[in-house]
């Protein structure tokens, strides 16, 4: 078998513990090993073992939500940005759907619980400020009225991509599907929030479409 790069290693080795996680498999050191061509010694050498790997996988999980959330571009439509910061994040979950739950999911069997949770909130945290932030400019170009909570108002529009994502997950609905009525959820809160109804489907079919 070719020797893998380092880096190569420790990549293999967490998306092989998100996947065993993702379909509820016992992860052990041996285990998360088996058939790959390493030993188990290379789980000490890139992560100072499980606990380490535990850590690893959410970290992860987390820089490749936060690559994609950077890669979106600010333009003077702040409703085409809050959009587009979602579709980034559903995007994401698409592209790596075993991290994705174990991102979002405490009870995924590993010995770390604590410290995973932690470092989560802290990677949520960072990811989630962009959306605020997206709300918050709508809000003060006039697109949102003065008294939207711009964190609420992303809280709201993250919950429904999260919500329509874990369902294109769980294969109850096509991503296709998952994209319309993420349009129309979307549409109908930023209106709600007082953005013109024309103006703000214009916006929205804009972020999806960037």
């Amino acid at each position: 078998m070719p020797r893998r790069a380092p880096t190569a290693v420790r990549t293999m080795l967490i998306e092989r513990a998100a996947a065993m996680l993702g379909r509820h498999e016992p992860v052990s050191l041996r285990s998360v090993v088996a058939g790959t061509g390493v030993s188990t010694m290379a789980v000490y050498t890139h992560f100072d073992g499980m606990p380490g790997l535990w850590r690893a996988v959410r970290q992860e999980g987390f820089a490749r939500l936060e690559e994609q959330i950077a890669a979106v571009g600010i333009t003077d439509d702040a409703v085409r940005d809050l959009t587009a910061l979602g579709v980034a994040c559903t995007e994401n979950a698409l592209s790596a759907p075993d991290l994705y739950r174990v991102m979002f999911d405490a009870a995924t069997g590993s010995e770390d619980a604590t410290a995973t949770a932690t470092t989560s909130a802290a990677a949520t945290d960072e990811t989630f400020d962009a959306l605020v932030d997206a709300a918050a400019r709508a809000r003060a170009a006039g697109r949102f009225r003065a008294d939207i909570d711009p964190a609420r108002l992303a809280l709201r529009w993250r919950a429904a991509g999260h919500g329509l994502t874990m369902l294109v997950l769980g294969g109850v609905i096509t991503a296709s599907t998952a994209r319309a009525e993420a349009e129309t959820v979307a549409t109908a809160l930023f209106v709600d929030a007082g953005d013109d109804p024309d103006r703000c489907r214009r916006s929205v079919a804009a972020g999806w479409a960037d």
